[in-house]
């Protein structure tokens, strides 16, 4: 493998490169040693040793504006090596994305700009969170999945890197994140994808925290990525700017695959002690290192967080530089507004994340009585969905027809280059195959990059695999969509190793990710429209996989309107009397059982309210008017029906409350076997609710309506 081809040698004979240049670089080192001394921990080791490529991309190769970081034609820079951050910070205070030298030296603390992390929305510049290893690599894989989609619905027919939608995305990743399996999920599906316009940088540094890398890491990264059909450059030495110019500037070039360029720096160069050792990976050098290699790098050692004015006048013309690249978009994309004056206006649309006038009727209304599955409810209105929506489109973990995502007439998204049936650049259906958690962090690149709205589907259980992009999603709000099927021991004879039991609560533990799980067709149907009407979370849809019924919402029905969902809880039928004894509280395939119970109630006399709860947490963003009219704190006898455990029902079945749940692994079996064996009955849940208002009446002050 060579480090450079003759196209990029001759690129890199233009890069101009100044003793001004060489003393930005060396003041970037003395900043991050500077940062993490004031600090007390941090990252200086790499930070330092990559000084040189991060000011080359910032400086030199990345299509961006700091007066506008929101700026469409933008390329995106992820730091996948997030606990490197100051790296990141640096640059951007260089650039002028408005860091100061002071936010620099308030590295990792309360309430500054520059946390131990970069973080998605609270740092100007930071494109996505980053920080657990692997994830920056792979949401970047959905950044440049979301760039050629775009281009597709914008500008289809415009020639290679003729289209003001053509960006690059540029990622500097570590040794760590090459370790991580999410990592190899992402790389083997951009490789088969063919995603040109993704360059990663690899520091190849072969120091982690437990030392050399070779304790635990020895494999050919590069051969690796090669076989996954990615175009692959060495650079053998980090301080070499021209032979990195040469080869970044071939990578960004290369728009049939995706490139990556291995780097060999030497961490925490040029430190005399601290170079090449385990200490300068995640902890302050020590005052005297650091005075010792300012002097090294010709710096003034008893000064700290020094930038001379001119250097950064110098750093600053990075700006001028980039609302010059602006202005020359600007021209193709006005050309481009003029020649496409109906997409231009679907643009405007898309980026500004509205949805189109109308759109709400596209949602469809199930016929009352039919059993239908609510994964088979969610495909049918994905589908209507898209017929409204151009920018909604999404995919499954090699699971489309288990889940029942897949848009008809989308054609699926892909490299016509691999042989597959009905493969399109622009395709709406994503094949992510059986990488989940792959899946869930390009989901997140998916989102973050402009207005589409994605989707990506597995069964539930396999959330697991999906966890740490998941919680990523929820930390960052990402409007991510995660349809989950086969949500209970309702899948049936797959037994235990698919049937989730604590996943629902696990998932509900997730701050900012609403586990939305609907009782029937309809409420399928109102979840789907809730969820594209917020856009201000990730949402996960629980969906069975077998069918139940469909309640009649009309007026003599006996069913509440399913207007409810959007409240996250509703009552769906009420006590004859109007004066519940006691509450049943249900979710997804569970709320048929809950009203075969109120049926069996109601004729022993016990007047009986069912509660409808597909998304507790909406409904717990409901002022407590609403709350108490729901579920009534007078009315202290409760029953909680979910095929899960019942971990965190007790906040709502309070001190009299029983719930009917499941606190072991399933079985294979009939799912209607399992529901009787398992005690998902009617019978049982009478029982239940029996026995909690015979609790509710022997505490004192308690008041049950009787």
């Amino acid at each position: 493998m060579a480090n450079t081809d003759s196209a990029s040698q001759s690129t890199a004979s233009k890069l101009e490169w100044t003793d001004q240049d060489r003393k930005a670089v060396d003041t970037a080192r003395a900043l991050a040693m500077d940062a993490v001394e004031r600090a007390g921990s941090g990252h200086p080791g790499t930070a330092m040793s990559l000084a040189p490529a991060a000011y080359l991309i910032f400086q030199k190769l990345l299509r961006h504006d700091p007066s506008d970081s929101q700026w469409a034609g933008r390329d995106r820079f992820v730091l996948s090596a997030g606990h490197s951050s100051i790296t990141l910070y640096t640059q951007l205070f260089y650039s002028g994305y408005g860091l100061t030298v002071d936010d620099l030296a308030h590295l990792r603390q309360w309430g500054s700009l520059t946390p131990g992390h970069p973080e998605h929305g609270h740092t100007n510049g930071v494109e996505t969170t980053t920080g657990p290893l692997g994830q920056g690599i792979s949401t970047a894989v959905g950044f440049a999945i979301a760039q050629q989609y775009e281009r597709g619905l914008f500008d289809p027919e415009a020639a290679a890197g003729e289209s003001p939608f053509d960006t690059t995305t540029w990622v500097i990743a570590s040794d760590g994140d090459m370790e991580e399996g999410v990592q190899a999920e992402a790389a083997s599906l951009a490789g088969h994808l063919r995603l040109g316009g993704l360059v990663v940088l690899y520091d190849d540094n072969h120091i982690s925290i437990d030392g050399d890398t070779d304790v635990a890491f020895s494999e050919d990264v590069l051969a690796r990525y090669e076989a996954y059909g990615w175009h692959v450059q060495r650079v053998d030495d980090a301080e070499d700017v021209q032979a990195l110019h040469a080869a970044l500037s071939a990578a960004r070039d290369e728009k049939g695959r995706p490139s990556i360029v291995a780097v060999r720096s030497i961490i925490a160069w040029p430190a005399p002690n601290a170079q090449n050792t385990a200490k300068a990976h995640g902890s302050a050098l020590g005052a005297a290192e650091v005075a010792a290699t300012k002097e090294v790098l010709g710096l003034d050692p008893t000064k700290s967080f020094d930038v001379p004015e001119d250097l950064l006048e110098h750093v600053r013309g990075v700006v001028a530089r980039g609302r010059a690249l602006h202005a020359e978009w600007e021209q193709g994309f006005a050309a481009w507004r003029e020649r496409e004056a109906e997409r231009a206006a679907e643009f405007d649309r898309i980026a500004a994340r509205r949805l189109p006038a109308g759109w709400t009727e596209a949602i469809p209304v199930f016929p009352a009585g039919k059993e239908v599955a609510t994964r088979k409810a969610s495909g049918e209105t994905i589908n209507a969905i898209a017929r409204a929506l151009p920018e909604f489109w999404g995919g499954s973990a090699d699971l489309h027809e288990s889940n029942l995502t897949f848009i008809e007439g989308g054609g699926s998204f892909g490299s016509p280059e691999s042989g597959a049936k009905g493969v399109s650049p622009y395709g709406r259906n994503l094949h992510f195959g059986i990488r989940e958690h792959a899946m869930g962090a390009a989901l997140n690149g998916i989102a973050l990059h402009g207005g589409t709205r994605v989707f990506g589907g597995t069964f539930l259980v396999f959330s697991d695999y999906m966890r740490g992009a998941v919680r990523l999603a929820a930390l960052m709000k990402a409007p991510v969509t995660y349809v989950w099927t086969h949500d209970s021991i309702g899948l049936g004879e797959d037994g235990p190793t698919h049937q989730p039991i604590e996943h629902l609560w696990s998932l509900r533990a997730v701050p900012g990710l609403n586990v939305v799980r609907p009782g029937d067709a309809n409420e399928t149907a109102v979840a789907w429209r809730t969820i594209l009407e917020r856009d201000d979370a990730p949402h996960a849809l629980a969906l069975t996989r077998q069918g139940v019924p469909t309640y009649d919402r009309s007026p003599e029905g006996g069913f509440a309107s399913v207007e409810g969902v959007a409240k996250g809880a509703y009552v769906l039928q009420e006590a004859s009397n109007g004066q519940p004894d006691v509450l049943i509280i249900a979710t997804g395939s569970e709320v048929q059982i809950a009203v075969a119970a109120r049926e069996q109630l109601e004729a022993a006399g016990v007047p009986t309210r069912v509660v409808s709860a597909p998304c507790l947490e909406w409904f717990e963003e409901q002022d407590e008017a609403y709350k108490s009219t729901v579920l009534p704190p007078s009315v202290r006898a409760r029953v909680s029906v979910e095929a899960g455990i019942a971990q965190g029902w007790w906040k709502y079945l309070g001190d009299a409350g029983e719930p009917v749940s499941i606190e072991h692994f399933g079985a294979s079996a009939s799912y209607k076997v399992l529901y009787e064996q398992f005690g998902f009955t009617a019978e049982r849940v009478a029982a239940a609710a029996q026995a909690s208002i015979a609790k509710a009446s022997t505490i004192k002050g308690s008041t049950t309506g009787n």
